[in-house]
């Protein structure tokens, strides 16, 4: 589960990192309440505002600007607020701006001058630990420096049985090039970090810049932080930081009714029982010079409601030119599962109006073909999976 950049940085301070203090608002005349207050509460004369989409990249897309004055707080939240906002990482219509966070300005002029660091947690795929990976180099895209200067990029892995080590905290600072308060400010910095990372089973944390001010403070001026879905049970409180406006509206319709589907960009909607299915079949659906419209794990149940269930959602995408239904009747039965696939097309009439392949294999699998066969309806009812990919390429031509 992904979150705005203000949900993270409040996330964040909650396990004791320092950030870059801000407050939201969702119009023009609350920002400048929420700027006046900021000002009262912080002493700032300037305000960062940033609009807060589920992307990065918000300032090449004049998402990010910096006021200088309540005017100019009023004026761009204004603009900025409602905007399609489009980033290397939006869809190419981009996103809509709903609201906008009002942050501190934290780059005063002192004693030294601001320094911007990149820092990120996440895990290590590869050898199965978490690691810390940064760089000197803050502020920019982290893909350009590991492509053009690969050796500013530093990685600490960390044991699992261990945790972060203090010692690790300290490499962590000593490889920025700090020292003094910098220095101890960093190593606070990254083992409250790591904790949050741990404390709130998070896939990744992205801050991006780490921020040394020129008192030598050292805050979290940006927050990317997803969260594993997986582990929600654990963090009753975090559900309510998920903001459905960000998401793919089909999917949010397909998670409410339990289904497990993820929209893709093909010509070929696949409704299947079973992870490992599923990606079969969307290697059948490229083998037959197809591209899988969506990944579509219907269950064990595929009664009619959840199958027409799942064939209205796969509709929804008009680039569906055609449907492959791949069900293996390992517990649930064959005949059953065509049944409800011939219920569900009766109850959508004539809604269907693209190409239905249907492949039931296992119990009962010889009365389901049976069943389709003298159903009357426009199904194609295969046996074998090259006879499916065959199906396949036959209506696409």
């Amino acid at each position: 589960m992904n979150l705005h950049e203000y949900q993270g940085k409040e996330l964040l301070n909650s396990f004791g990192v320092k950030i870059q203090r801000g407050l939201v608002a969702d119009n023009h005349k609350k920002a400048v309440d929420v700027a006046k207050q900021l000002a009262a509460e912080t002493g700032t004369g300037w305000w960062i505002i940033k609009a807060q989409i589920h992307a990065g990249g918000r300032g090449k897309g004049g998402g990010v600007k910096l006021a200088k004055s309540l005017e100019e707080v009023e004026k761009i939240s204004n603009d900025i607020i409602g905007m399609m906002l489009k980033t290397p990482q939006t869809p190419p219509e981009g996103k809509k701006v709903n609201q906008v966070l009002i942050a501190e300005d934290v780059y005063y002029p002192g004693d030294n001058e601001p320094e911007e660091y990149y820092m990120s947690v996440l895990l290590n795929r590869a050898t199965g630990r978490n690691m810390i990976m940064y760089s000197t180099e803050g502020g920019m895209d982290i893909e350009s420096v590991a492509d053009k200067t690969p050796h500013l990029i530093f990685t600490e892995e960390i044991d699992p049985a261990t945790g972060l080590l203090a010692f690790q905290a300290r490499k962590v600072a000593f490889n920025l090039g700090l020292s003094g308060k910098a220095f101890k400010e960093m190593t606070r910095f990254v083992t409250s970090l790591y904790n949050a990372y741990i404390g709130s089973d998070a896939s990744l944390f992205e801050i991006n810049p780490v921020l040394k001010t020129s008192d030598d403070k050292i805050l979290a001026v940006d927050a990317k932080v997803t969260l594993d879905n997986n582990a929600l049970y654990r963090h009753k409180d975090y559900i309510d930081l998920r903001d459905l406006r960000e998401e793919n509206p089909i999917e949010v319709e397909a998670n409410a009714v339990g289904l497990n589907y993820v929209d893709l960009d093909g010509n070929v909607g696949c409704m299947v029982n079973g992870a490992g299915l599923a990606m079969s079949t969307m290697d059948l659906i490229k083998q037959s010079g197809g591209e899988p419209a969506n990944f579509l794990d219907v269950g064990g149940t595929a009664d009619a409601e959840r199958v027409e269930t799942g064939f209205k959602i796969i509709l929804k995408d008009p680039n569906v030119k055609a449907i492959l239904v791949n069900i293996f009747g390992g517990i649930v039965r064959c005949d059953r599962v065509a049944q409800g696939i011939v219920d569900a097309y009766n109850n959508m009439g004539g809604k269907i109006r693209v190409p239905i392949i249907v492949r039931l294999q296992g119990t009962n699998a010889e009365e389901a073909k049976v069943l389709l066969d003298k159903s009357g309806l426009d199904l194609i009812s295969v046996v074998e999976f090259k006879e499916a990919a065959d199906k396949v390429q036959e209506v696409l031509a």
